[in-house]
């Protein structure tokens, strides 16, 4: 009986294992799509959490039972002792690169590379930072490669494997000619680890960049649909980010702080090849319409009539959430600074602070990004997460009180404090 992988399509730390699996011989059955494995509802159901208590993949069961989940530590137990390092001197090197991999190379390529496929937002400083950061990390590699065909040793070790696909989406996106010439030892590694029968069993033919991929300065949240799902957006207006409201409450620190998502799923979510959020069929909502009639109209006698005429069941989802941790709220400033880092921690894989307790109507950012790309699943797990029935009563008045900023908000007990509009 094959040990199984759990992952979702085109996952690059999944890579990881399943290239050490080729050298290895491992035999590997990966569930990555129905009916077997569905991403944002397999890995949250009990029997799932009860094996990996976090959810997280790559996840690794063994055909014992045995189970491990973070990607370099599957890698690891599928790998040979020549792919771990055959002395200490030599798996102690390996883990130096993998290290090297996590730390120095993906913060900086993730903050180039995805505002490029309009997964997060542009920020031209940081952007800039990323790619000088990016040019001294393959400066590094670039020497110690000047006398070397691999990364350890003479032959290819966790520590090529861990590198190469940290690199990969960097030489698919932006390493153009001119940018990648002055470190060609990098490139000439990094093609050679490529042109491995082991390293093309899993990752195919890899095209490198010939035109650095610029990000669209009218091209954000709403635009991320058509540009991986090969469509129209599904209603998303270029630029478009925006919340409706905020609810803190008369009395901060008691449970009952809500979020409610209003967010664009197919699905399962994984509806097309690559991309885990990409959708298979655009959505026949259009969000720019609702938010022009929200923004310039009346909202009870305009705006949400349009809503619930042209909500799409099938494309679009809404969610109540609470936070988990309301007695770190103890001042209203601090929901706000938290409602407000909300936006800016799903366009920062390095953030660490939660959004807070508010109500936000969101283009992708909280229930796609969080459960979806387990790069960002930062703050998904500070709330509790309930999928609404949007024919309810109970959705219906949540709506409406939430779209309003006004209302008795029985379902929490609390007066509303202020709103905050994102754009």
């Amino acid at each position: 009986c094959p040990q199984t992988l759990y992952t979702y399509p085109e996952n690059w730390r999944a890579f990881k294992a399943l290239i050490a699996a080729q050298y290895s011989g491992a035999r590997l059955r990966v569930l990555s799509g129905p009916p077997h494995f569905s991403f944002g509802h397999t890995n949250r159901s009990p029997q799932f959490l009860k094996k990996f208590p976090l959810g997280k993949v790559p996840a690794f069961e063994g055909d014992d039972g045995f189970c491990v989940f973070e990607s370099n530590a599957i890698a690891y137990y599928v790998s040979t002792e020549e792919l771990r390092g055959s002395t200490p001197e030599a798996a102690a090197a390996v883990l130096q690169w993998v290290n090297f991999a996590d730390s120095d190379v993906v913060p900086p390529a993730s903050t180039w590379v995805f505002p490029t496929l309009g997964i997060l937002h542009y920020n031209k400083q940081a952007t800039e930072v990323a790619k000088e950061e990016v040019r001294k990390v393959l400066g590094v590699l670039d020497g110690h490669l000047r006398t070397r065909t691999f990364l350890v040793g003479e032959r290819v070790s966790l520590a090529d494997i861990s590198l190469v696909c940290a690199l990969l989406w960097l030489y698919k996106q932006v390493l153009d000619p001119t940018f990648r010439g002055p470190f060609g030892n990098v490139t000439r590694w990094f093609l050679t680890c490529l042109n491995q029968p082991q390293f093309k069993a899993v990752l195919g033919e890899v095209q490198l960049c010939q035109r650095m991929a610029q990000f669209d300065g009218g091209h954000t949240w709403g635009g991320t649909w058509a540009h991986l799902g090969g469509g129209n957006t599904p209603g998303g207006a270029p630029g478009d980010t925006w919340g409706v409201g905020t609810h803190l409450g008369g009395h901060l620190g008691t449970p009952g702080d809500s979020v409610g998502i209003l967010c664009p799923l197919q699905g399962s979510g994984t509806g097309g090849k690559g991309h885990p959020v990409r959708l298979s069929v655009p959505s026949p909502f259009v969000l720019d319409e609702f938010k022009r009639k929200y923004s310039n109209e009346d909202t009870l006698g305009v705006a949400l009539p349009h809503f619930w005429e042209h909500f799409d069941r099938e494309g679009w989802s809404l969610w109540y959430c609470q936070y988990r941790y309301p007695e770190e709220l103890s001042q209203t400033f601090m929901s706000c600074n938290l409602i407000t880092g909300g936006p800016s921690s799903s366009s920062s894989s390095s953030s660490s602070s939660s959004s807070s307790s508010f109500v936000l109507i969101f283009i992708l950012v909280i229930v796609i990004l969080f459960i979806l790309c387990p790069d960002w699943q930062v703050d998904y797990e500070s709330y509790t997460w309930r999928k609404l029935d949007p024919d309810s009563a109970e959705c219906r008045t949540l709506v409406t009180e939430y779209f309003l900023w006004e209302g008795e908000f029985r379902h929490v007990g609390k007066p509303f404090n202020q709103g905050k509009i994102f754009k």
